[in-house]
């Protein structure tokens, strides 16, 4: 049976219940700018940022973010997953919710294909239309994915499929 107990004896326990109520984690953001990267004119500019860098390359797929300003700067780059030789998982509410923390006005959406082909998967398209809608809700420009490889790169605006 189910009993009800009231604290009528210690009214500051209820005031203790009642705060617990309304408390909850919190994450303290901070914000400091390290500088800026390069200035992006086109997906070219990515590859080459990216690439020299990404050891992994051929090993692994990973997905990252790089995070864009208004005047087309690099804000910062940032490991969004890394999974196995045939995929990886990019959650939309994690490359967003990167982009804010950054400030940032745009992102660049980029992961490799280790099986050396760049051509998007049905998964790679699917990922690309929800950060495209994700982004028009938040006034964050999806400016490209790019998949790539150690020898080439695609490029969904390039393509015409953003």
């Amino acid at each position: 049976m189910y009993r009800k107990t009231h604290h009528f004896d210690n009214p500051l326990k209820n005031i203790a219940i009642m705060d617990n109520l309304f408390t909850f984690n919190e994450i303290t953001i901070s914000y400091s700018r390290k500088g800026l990267g390069p200035k992006i004119i086109s997906s070219r500019d990515i590859y080459e940022l990216l690439t020299p860098n990404w050891v992994d390359i051929d090993y692994c797929e990973s997905f990252y973010v790089v995070l864009i300003n208004r005047g087309n700067l690099v804000l910062g780059v940032k490991k969004i997953s890394t999974g196995s030789v045939s995929g990886t998982v990019a959650d939309p509410k994690k490359i967003f919710q990167t982009a804010l923390k950054a400030n940032a006005s745009a992102v660049i959406l980029c992961h490799n294909h280790p099986s050396g082909s760049c051509q998007p998967s049905a998964n790679d398209k699917t990922i690309t239309q929800k950060c495209v809608e994700a982004g028009k809700f938040l006034d964050l420009l999806v400016m490209d994915h790019i998949i790539m490889t150690r020898n080439e790169y695609f490029s969904f605006a390039e393509e015409g499929l953003l």
